[in-house]
Formats: C-alpha cells, structure tokens, sequence
C-alpha cells in the first residue's frame, strides 16, 4: 500500500513538472511583447508608450495573468492531472486560460452570461473551452463554485488571485519588462505609467514593482463609467458597489474586487465610456494600431496626463498598455450604430484628443 501511494505520489509529482515545464515554455516561445512609441511634437521633450500586450498568443494582456494563475495553482498543488479548469470569465481572461489548459490537456469551463455574444463564445471554444451560460450575471461567481465542486475541479478564481499569482519583483512581470525596454530611452524612468483594473493584478503588480525597485514612477488607474473602483478608491471604501456592469470589457467592476490594491496607487482618473471608445478609434486614425476600449481608457488617462506634463514644463515619459486587438470589437466600439444605440456621443472626445495630441491642451 505504501509503495503504491509512494508510486502515486511520484507520478503526481512527474506531472506537475512536466505541466510547469510545459507553462514556462509557452513564455520563452512567446518572448516579450514590443514598447511602441506613440509620436508627440518633439519640442516637448515628452514620450509616450504603449506596451503592446495584443501580441501574446491568445492576443492580449490576460495571457499573462492566465499563465501567472497557472503556475500559481500547479505550485500549490491546486491542479493535477485531468484537473477540470473552471473560471467566472466571458472574455480575454477565459480565452486565455482555455489555452493554457488545452497546452496541458485539460478541461476548461467558461462561466458566462447567457447574452455573452456569439463572437466571444467562438474564441473560447477556438482555444478548445467548453462555455456554460448562466441567465443570471450576479450568480457567475456561485455558478462556478459549484460547477468545480461537482466536478473535482479546480476554480482559478482570477479575481482573488491575480495580485498574488504574479510575481510582483520581477520574473518578467510586465512592470520590469517596461523598465527593461526603456533603459535606452531619454527618460528610462518613466514619470507615470497608466493601467485601467479588471481583476486589479496589474495595477498591483506594477505598483508594488515600483516601490521595490525605489522608483519614482507614480501610477495612474483610470476607470470607466460604471466600476467601483474609483468611488471605491476615492471614498476608501472597499465594501462599495455599483447597479451597473461596464461596457468596457476587460476592465471595471461592479464591486472592488479582493486584487485591487489601492494602497500602491497614487492616482485614479474616471473615464467615460465614449471618452475610452474615441480613444481607441483616434489610435487607430492617427497610428494604424486598432485595440479595444480598455486600451482607449488607458490612452485617455496618458494624454491628459501628458497635457498636465505640458503645462508645466515637465519633461519625462508616460507608459500605458495596449491591452488587446481591436478586431474583436469591429461590432461594437468601432460600430456607429452600436455607439448610437448605447447613447455614447464619441466625437466631442475625439477634438479632446486632437488638442491633446497636437497641442499639448487639456480641453476636457
């Protein structure tokens, strides 16, 4: 019995390694992803980047958080062999993990609200995810509990985990990646880097980087129409909530989710939601690159910031992600019809941003 249970335990073991082998490879494969320049007057004496997470395999920001999950699960002896993967997720996040989980050969639920769109569905799938509609978006997060206790499985529980799945000292994360691709930049300590919060990973990690490393660099989170991050920031109330879900994907909660850190942040700026979907349209007009709405609240954040910079003579770089393709919202954000119909007026916001970016003035 002992030498059975011993022969078991060796094979677990085997398999775990081999699982975390399999994970970190995917991440020497995918190398780093670029730190674009976004062109300003050169006379100011300021830059702007975007650090383009579209080109992760899965094609956005969350491939870093699914593979942080990952490991941080496999570590903990969380996932084993035939583990089912289930996550409360109805986008780039539940894409993301379902590769993963093909990658090792296991399966992956996505729980999602029944009017997810057929669109989103077909790039979970794609990745070989199974999605399992709910009729009610609050019962998500029950929804999968339930789902992996009755299948022995293991629920990532991307909101609760993110801040810690993610070594927040180093290892690549995103924060030491950005000052790696700016050593040789006129300013490689940046004055400010600009994030949005979804699960609040991101945020946490580069804020905690900054303060590790004795940077300078203050963060910004900006936050769309709807999330509770910002009241929740603002009034120190981590219990706050909000009726309304946001309409930017990929960022803005209904509650301030246990990720989010506000501690390391030392500003937030809310965005409306036509403010975040002219962003994004006025990226790809003046640069060619096309990116979702949660890029454009990032990019709305930068500019105001940098036009901040420009008032007062500061010189200095600003950093901001690009956080997935543009592509996936062909019928939505870049849809005038569905801009329309949502009561979203978008181009008062786009002569914002052509002052901003021409000039240097804040007009909003």
């Amino acid at each position: 019995m002992t030498a059975d249970l011993n022969r078991s335990d060796r094979a677990a073991r085997e398999w775990s390694a081999w699982a975390i082998r399999r994970v970190e490879a995917d991440a020497t494969r995918s190398a780093d992803t670029h730190l674009l320049t976004v062109p300003l007057p050169r006379e100011w004496n300021i830059h702007l980047y975007l650090k383009d997470e579209s080109t992760h395999p899965t094609g956005s920001l969350k491939h870093r958080l699914a593979r942080s999950l990952f490991l941080y699960a496999l570590c903990n002896g969380w996932i084993t062999r035939g583990t089912a993967i289930v996550e409360a997720s109805s986008g780039s996040t539940a894409v993301s993990e379902a590769y993963f989980a093909r990658l090792l050969g296991l399966p992956f639920f996505a729980v999602m609200p029944a009017s997810t769109s057929p669109a989103k569905v077909a790039l979970i799938e794609r990745e070989g995810g199974t999605c399992h509609l709910v009729e009610d978006p609050a019962a998500i997060r029950a929804e999968s509990v339930r789902l992996a206790e009755e299948s022995g499985g293991h629920f990532l529980d991307q909101f609760t985990y993110a801040e810690r799945a993610t070594d927040w000292r180093g290892n690549n994360n995103i924060a030491e990646s950005i000052f790696g691709q700016l050593a040789r930049e006129p300013f490689p300590v940046p004055s400010w880097i600009v994030a949005g919060a979804g699960t609040g990973g991101t945020s946490a990690t580069i804020g905690r980087f900054l303060r590790y490393r004795g940077h300078p660099t203050r963060l910004c989170v900006v936050d769309p129409d709807h999330s509770a991050f910002f009241p929740g920031w603002e009034h120190r109330d981590p219990g706050l909530r909000t009726a309304t879900p946001s309409r930017i994907e990929g960022i803005g909660r209904q509650r301030v989710e246990p990720s989010f850190v506000p501690a390391v942040v030392d500003r937030m700026i809310h965005v409306p939601d036509a403010a975040s979907i002219a962003a994004a349209r006025f990226l790809r007009t003046t640069t060619g690159l096309s990116a979702g709405a949660s890029t454009g609240t990032n990019l709305y954040g930068a500019y105001r910031i940098l036009c901040e910079m420009r008032e007062t003579g500061t010189e200095g770089s600003v950093v901001t992600l690009l956080c997935d393709r543009g592509d996936r919202y062909e019928n939505t954000y870049y849809n005038d019809d569905w801009t329309a119909a949502q009561g979203l007026a978008v181009e008062p916001y786009l002569e914002i941003l052509e002052a901003a970016h021409r000039h240097g003035k804040w007009t909003g």
